[in-house]
């Protein structure tokens, strides 16, 4: 099977029915993307598919079939992602466990909406959980990430 993954074709000899969570970070070594919940209701595994925030520990190998997958490692080649340097700059990560899903759904809300209001930030954002409660800061960073020059 042959994936596109931040802008790189891999070939990867896996089930059609295999979470693409799996693939990235067993097979291909790509560990920034993580497992929370393993029911796509927690947010730590958001990678982007064709720009759309998509959770890869439900969604096939097979159904990406043809399609752009970015994951943490390919929003950036530097961390300098608008969002990267919000999140650094409003000190967002606590333990950092959901941080790359985070920042992941942020990225595709500011691609789709560059000036995000406070409802948009929450409804974009919903489903991102973050144990350490930084939800504030989160929203502060993605603020700044919007008025951030890219």
């Amino acid at each position: 099977m042959r994936l596109l993954i931040n802008a790189q074709e891999h070939e990867v000899n896996v089930q059609n029915d295999t979470p693409v969570l799996w693939v990235l970070r067993d097979v291909l070594g790509l560990t920034g993307t993580k497992y929370g919940c393993g029911i796509a209701q927690c947010g730590a595994c958001t990678i982007h598919v064709d720009g759309q925030a998509v959770r890869a520990c439900v969604t096939t190998v097979e159904q990406l079939q043809g399609k752009q997958i970015t994951t943490i490692e390919g929003l950036s080649a530097d961390g300098e992602h608008p969002v990267q340097r919000a999140w650094k700059a409003h000190n967002v990560p606590q333990c950092g466990y959901c941080q790359s899903g985070q920042i992941m759904s942020a990225a595709a809300l500011l691609q789709k909406n560059p000036a995000p209001s406070d409802s948009d930030i929450d409804d974009a954002m919903n489903g991102n959980l973050c144990r350490c409660g930084t939800y504030i800061r989160i929203r502060a960073a993605i603020k700044s990430a919007a008025d951030s020059p890219s």
